[in-house]
């Protein structure tokens, strides 16, 4: 199995790559019958059929990069040297040995050399694979990059019941300049999204790491489930439902409005 894909834009290419990092399912093999019970097994944690959903990507001439291993091998949004991304809240690691509920994810949780094995052949080739595509993708020492995630409703520990569809993160505006984050609420409110902006998520590792790259304008995209699945039924499932094809074809026209706006402001910086 291949730690990620990546898909090459469909006619020219734009200043802008979008990562997928958490929407991953695949397990090594043994590593399931690790995990503590039935329901972790279903991996409730994965930002479920993104790649999917944003299919219309590389049409628009985005380059992705998407993980294709499930977080609870690796956190590919996480620091490596484990340092908080959320000081004094509640927020899970490289190798995450809890739930978002506070549930043990693992009966046999991974050993120190599992986890080194993990970031050898699959973090570092993950971000230096997206640190390629940003320098191919850059014109004129600028680039976008753009973090896509989507994440349960539901309470957890780390907020209350999520009440807007879209959560903006640019760490508090140290990740981006404001156009970025102004063009991307722009588009998502004139798409008939409710937007929050950093908060309850202001954006992870990935969005963090391109803080002191002046060159890189990088934002976090964070999605309810709500916006495109179906809550009753098991998230495996939901891709085949009807909200799912609706919610595709809105962010279809979210991001081709957002697109064109963000790489013209790009481009005149």
């Amino acid at each position: 199995m291949e730690p990620f894909v990546i898909q090459e834009p469909e006619g020219p290419a734009l200043p802008v790559v979008a990562s997928i990092p958490h929407a991953g399912i695949g397990l090594p093999p043994g590593y399931a019958e690790r995990l503590a019970n039935d329901k972790m097994r279903t991996l409730p944690m994965t930002d479920w059929h993104l790649p999917r959903l944003f299919d219309f990507l590389p049409a628009l001439g985005v380059t992705v990069i998407a993980a294709n291993v499930s977080r609870f091998v690796i956190d590919l949004n996480r620091p490596p040297d484990g340092v908080a991304l959320y000081p004094g809240r509640f927020e899970t690691g490289l190798v995450p040995l809890e739930s978002f509920d506070g549930e043990p994810i693992f009966a046999d949780p991974p050993t120190e050399e599992d986890i080194a094995a993990a970031r050898r052949d699959i973090y570092d080739p993950y971000h230096a694979a997206r640190w390629e595509l940003l320098e191919r993708r850059t014109e004129a020492d600028r680039v976008i990059q753009l973090d896509l995630h989507s994440v349960t409703p539901a309470a957890n520990r780390i907020s209350g019941p999520l009440e807007q569809d879209i959560m903006l993160g640019d760490r508090e505006g140290s990740s981006c300049e404001a156009w970025l984050m102004d063009i991307a609420d722009q588009a998502y409110t004139e798409g008939g999204f409710s937007v929050t902006r950093n908060d309850p998520y202001k954006g992870g590792w990935i969005t963090a790491s391109c803080a002191d790259e002046p060159g890189v304008q990088a934002l976090q995209i964070e999605m309810s489930w709500a916006v495109y699945m179906d809550l009753n039924l098991a998230p495996a499932e939901a891709a085949d439902a009807p909200p799912f094809a609706e919610a595709g074809e809105r962010l279809r026209r979210v991001f081709s409005a957002l697109l064109p706006h963000a790489v013209r402001t790009l481009r005149e910086a």
